[in-house]
């Protein structure tokens, strides 16, 4: 296979687990400074304006799961095709791929942005969004959804660097980006005290500045990535094959999304300072949750790349290699979290606040003994979608859902937040009992295939 510059990786060939490694190591560091810059919105809310802001924002997570998670999610499913057709060495395909990803992004970032402005306030109330902190948390949430294109836009260029193969190029930018954010929510929040807007418009400002270095890079360094002239042409096949596994992506985020608004709408009855200890673990896992996240992210564009070139005996053995290293990991975190978990939580809140920092305690104590059937979902889940089956994705996405949901409507309201905690746990192990055998019919069925193939 040509490749055109030194960033360019193929994961058809050496060592799986030497290549797994090699490229999560960049995201790994690109998801933790995203996590630092979304705690940095937080920490600064937390501590600027106070614990009533921190639960506004909070509180907004699960609608921002649901629109975000279908942005990133139609975002990383459009380059995986990308990816397949790069291990195969079609590049004809791949470039037209990218001209058809780029007009169905213009459309789709139009159409849900539009849909937002219109629906984001009856969304908040429909959650039973407590009156304290209502209108914070519209101000917010409605910035972030202004700046959908822009989340977009950074996603795809993004994605389009990774499925050849460059994960280190996104992640210098995005350490501008996070640099960036924290400056800006300092300016806006304890300079020009713009409140929680101010924290969101710098989330948004960021996200167009990483989208734009990671498209003049594309311009400069890769033209591997460089629709010609006649492959701008919108071809309804290729759009076709773009959208049978992007919005099966998107949607799996938006159903497990739901199940997470259940989840929260049920939380928010039980008053603020739940809502408060709910975002600060949260927010205290989504730290955790990065290496075991970037590990699935790895395995979408290294199946993507092997199916390509119809190496089903590597991913195999990549998906076996990935899926110890996601082991071990797990009861790292679990006991780091355990351990830890409390004094990261003191980022986001005040010392005083020992109630919320007991649930905090609790929240992370049950969950982590979970880590490990949560790193098999992001590994199983990813490795699928890489495939290029994102209907069993999604339908796991479902399970998460109903066992959320579950909890949600049966125990939150009678037992209270203990069983808030027990609800992510459930959702995971639901997910599971779907993915892992679905992938091992998923491999023998293409194993069978790849018998045939020439």
């Amino acid at each position: 296979m040509t490749q055109t510059n030194s960033r360019v990786r193929d994961m058809t060939q050496g060592s799986p687990i030497r290549l797994i490694l090699l490229f999560s190591l960049p995201i790994l560091v690109g998801n933790l400074f995203q996590q630092f810059y979304n705690m940095a919105d937080s920490i600064i809310v937390g501590q600027c304006i106070g614990t009533s802001a921190f639960a506004a924002v909070g509180a907004t997570g699960s609608i921002s799961f649901l629109i975000i998670g279908f942005v990133n999610g139609v975002s990383s499913g459009f380059c995986i095709p990308v990816a397949q057709y790069f291990g195969a060495g079609d590049h004809k395909n791949m470039r037209r791929c990218i001209a058809n990803i780029l007009w169905l992004g213009l459309f789709i970032a139009a159409v849900v942005t539009t849909l937002m402005m219109f629906t984001t306030g009856g969304l908040l109330h429909l959650m039973d969004t407590p009156d304290d902190i209502f209108s914070d948390s519209y101000t917010y949430i409605i910035i972030i959804f202004a700046g959908i294109p822009f989340c977009m836009f950074y996603n795809i260029t993004a994605g389009l660097m990774r499925s050849v193969g460059d994960s280190r190029s996104p992640l210098y930018f995005l350490i501008v980006s996070s640099a960036l954010n924290i400056a800006l929510d300092l300016l806006f929040i304890a300079v020009f005290r713009m409140g929680v807007g101010g924290a969101a418009l710098a989330t948004i400002i960021s996200q167009l500045v990483s989208g734009l270095l990671c498209f003049l890079w594309i311009v400069k360094k890769f033209p591997i990535l460089h629709p010609k002239k006649e492959d701008m042409r919108f071809d309804v096949k290729i759009a076709g094959k773009l959208l049978s596994i992007g919005l099966p992506m998107a949607f799996q985020f938006s159903i497990t999304a739901i199940g997470s608004i259940v989840l929260q709408s049920a939380i928010n009855t039980l008053g603020s300072d739940i809502i408060a200890s709910n975002t600060a673990a949260a927010k205290v896992q989504n730290i955790i949750f990065a290496p075991m996240e970037t590990l699935g992210i790895t395995m979408a564009t290294y199946c993507g790349q092997n199916l390509g070139a119809w190496r089903i005996d590597r991913i195999k053995k990549g998906m076996f290699q990935c899926t110890c290293a996601a082991l071990v990991l797990s009861a790292v975190c679990c006991i780091f979290v355990r351990t830890c978990g409390e004094y990261v939580a003191l980022l986001f809140l005040d010392a005083e606040e020992t109630e919320i920092l007991a649930r905090v305690g609790q929240y992370l104590d049950i969950c982590g003994l979970f880590y490990a059937p949560l790193a098999l979902i992001f590994v199983f889940r990813n490795a699928i979608q890489g495939m290029g089956y994102g209907v069993p994705a999604m339908t796991a996405g479902v399970f998460e859902l109903v066992a959320r949901a579950a909890v949600a409507n049966l125990f939150v309201r009678s037992i209270g937040f203990t069983a808030v905690c027990y609800a992510n746990p459930a959702a995971w192990v639901a997910a599971d009992l779907l993915l892992l055998p679905m992938y091992f019919h998923i491999i023998r069925k293409l194993s069978k295939q790849e018998k045939q193939h020439p």
